[in-house]
This record gives C-alpha cells, structure tokens and sequence, in this order.
C-alpha cells in the first residue's frame, strides 16, 4: 500500500469514517474510496460498508478486491431504566460499544450497569464529549423531555443511523411539535423510530429491548436503509 494512501486511511479510521480499498485484480493497482456516491462501484462499495465485510467483486468483466474498514458500531442510550438494562448487554454481545446517559445518579449506578460505559450527566453536557456520528445508534427511553428531547435532536443533527423514541404514537406527536420549535426539520423528526423497536408485541423490559436491538441491526445491515 502506497504511504499516501496508508495516510488517508489512518485518517479515516481516527475519525471514524468508513473507508474502501479497492485493489485491482489482479494489476494490484490501489485507491482509497470513502464517499461511494457516483464510484463505477458505488453499488458494491455501499454493500461492503453494510456489512463490513471484505471480498472480492466482479463488474463489467473486471475483478477487485474490497477491503472494508468501518467503525465499530456504538449505541448510546438516554435512561438508566429496566429496559436499558436488559439492553446493554444484548448489544454488547452483538458487537456494539454500549454508552448510557442518564443525570438521574439514583438510577445512573455501576451496581445497576455492570461494565456498561455510564455517564450520570446531562445530554448536552456528555454528547458533546461522544461525538455522535453516522455509525452510532441512538435510543431515547427515558419518558422525560428534558433529557431525551435535546438528545435526539443532536443524534439527528450527527446523522446517527438510527434514531428511536420510546412513548405511544400521542407522544411522539407532542414530542415532533417540541422538536420542530427547536428547530428540528420535518424530513429530519420523520427519520425518528417511534413507537420505539419492532412491532413484536413486546411486553416485558426484556422483550422490548430484543424488538429494539433487531430494529438497530435492520437499520445497520439490510439493504435498503439509510447508510453513511
């Protein structure tokens, strides 16, 4: 790999932006993609960004290899609550970094979130610090508007992958009228999953941290839904 292009990519990762070598086979020739849009692979760039896998595509009669080098993905959640608990854990084991925010400090405690990176801040004091960003996925479950209103307008500003609210459908629409006065666009409150998680029946904090975790991974791996 050319020192150049080993830069650009050291680049990338430091800044967790998903990158693509694509080698030419079997020439070797090499180039760094990390904005697909109107590549001759653009297709095929996108799909290995998906699912993070490197391998070898064909296209006009022609053979590369794709070396995919994409973020570790987060999950950062507002509430310390039971369902967050149930969660944490699932996605962890599924490969996701796991980061609860909750001010509460009577329910923000190591003895509840063994292990779990917790911080017992407020959103607008903590994100910041978190960097949200395109590979990240984000969960409001507090029920409280005052922690998880301003949180979800920064997910959205930062293009998190998925954005999700818990609260019945009358909720969310008070919850839209609140964002759309803080400036958020219609487009943008229209990205937010709400009623949070797949429509299951889900009924314990348990079930409905399984039907969240599937609509994360939906959003994160199948065709059709929005990527970087």
């Amino acid at each position: 790999m050319r020192l150049e292009l080993l830069a650009e990519l050291n680049a990338a990762r430091a800044s967790r932006r998903a990158a693509v070598v694509v080698t030419e086979l079997p020439g070797g020739a090499q180039r760094l993609v990390q904005n697909p849009a109107g590549d001759p692979l653009e297709a095929e760039i996108r799909a290995a960004i998906r699912s993070g896998r490197s391998g070898v595509v064909e296209a006009d009669g022609a053979r590369w290899f794709l070396t995919a080098h994409v973020p570790a993905p987060r999950m950062v959640v507002t509430g310390a609550v039971h369902i967050s608990q149930a969660l944490a854990p699932m996605a962890a084991a599924v490969g996701f970094e796991v980061t609860i925010v909750d001010p509460r400090t009577a329910f923000a405690t190591p003895e509840r979130f063994p292990g779990v990176d917790l911080r017992a801040e407020w959103p607008d004091v903590v994100l910041p610090d978190l960097a949200l960003d395109p590979f990240t996925a984000f969960a409001a479950l507090t029920h409280d508007p005052k922690i998880d209103d301003p949180a979800l307008k920064a997910a959205l500003d930062a293009g998190c992958f998925y954005v999700g609210a818990l609260g019945s459908r009358k909720t969310h629409a008070s919850r839209r009228v609140r964002l759309a006065a803080a400036g958020v666009s219609e487009d943008a409150l229209d990205r937010v999953r709400a009623p949070i998680g797949l429509p299951i029946g889900a009924a314990s904090p348990a079930e409905i941290a399984v039907s969240i975790l599937a609509e994360v991974i939906a959003a994160l791996r199948r065709p059709g839904e929005r990527i970087p």
